[in-house]
């Protein structure tokens, strides 16, 4: 508004030029109505400067809009992972193996592809100094990537003398206030685009001693369901072990 101002009343036809008032807020507003596009048509442009200043600021104006379209498709049409976990994680025997199991689920109507889990360990260690700190460790999965994750996923970790599990109590994981935190990345498979997840497990929500219910189901025309209202049961298993 002001360019046009200072280019001089004559320069715009259809301004008012009573006052200087006037003539600054007929500036103003053809500004606005040319950075917009919208154009009512009772002021025009007249001489070189002040064609140059329309012709910058219309482009202004739909560069603008593009790039603020861009932006909120980006930020609001960003496709959530929409990953179901089971409340609690258990502890128990899995093929004779003391292991810690959770499991996840898709609810979304389409696929992800190209899906990735990580899960780390988290807990208070003192030093020798008698220092408190909080330190993490990766878990090492039996699978940590799917290429196509639709239906169910059992992720399970085997606690091996070298797992930062081994050895752990109950009552020791809750003294050094141990935390389980999962993330989860992957590929919508309708527009391609990136998608994540992150839950975690404290451990008052860790099971010991249990399996999880089965929650998959074979129909007459042989389709697999899954049954999600049972996602988070558990059951016990055959020979439980007290002491990892």
């Amino acid at each position: 508004g002001l360019a046009y101002f200072w280019c001089g009343p004559e320069t715009l036809e259809g301004i008012r030029r009573d006052t200087l008032l006037h003539h600054f807020g007929d500036c103003f507003f053809f500004s606005v109505q040319t950075l917009t596009t919208i154009g009512y048509g009772h002021i025009s442009p007249v001489g070189f400067a002040a064609n140059i200043l329309v012709t910058l600021e219309a482009f202004l104006g739909v560069s603008s809009l593009a790039v603020i379209t861009g932006l909120f498709y980006a930020r609001f049409a960003r496709p959530t992972a929409r990953v179901l976990f089971s409340d609690v994680a258990v502890i128990g025997k899995h093929d004779g193996v003391p292991s810690f199991v959770f499991r996840m689920a898709n609810e979304r109507l389409n696929q992800i592809v190209d899906a990735n889990v990580e899960v780390h360990l988290i807990r208070d260690e003192t030093t020798a100094e008698g220092e408190t700190y909080r330190n993490f460790y990766d878990l090492k999965l039996d699978r940590k990537h799917s290429p196509v994750f639709h239906m169910s996923w059992t992720v399970l970790h085997e606690i091996t003398p070298d797992s930062p599990f081994h050895g752990l109590t109950a009552k020791e994981m809750k003294d050094a206030e141990v935390e389980i935190l999962i993330t989860f990345a992957g590929i919508d498979d309708t527009i391609y685009a990136p998608i994540h997840a992150r839950f975690s497990y404290t451990a008052d929500e860790i099971v010991w001693d249990k399996r999880f219910a089965d929650i998959l189901t074979r129909a007459e025309d042989g389709r697999i369901h899954v049954d999600l209202d049972r996602m988070h049961e558990t059951a016990p298993i055959a020979d439980p072990t007290a002491n990892l």
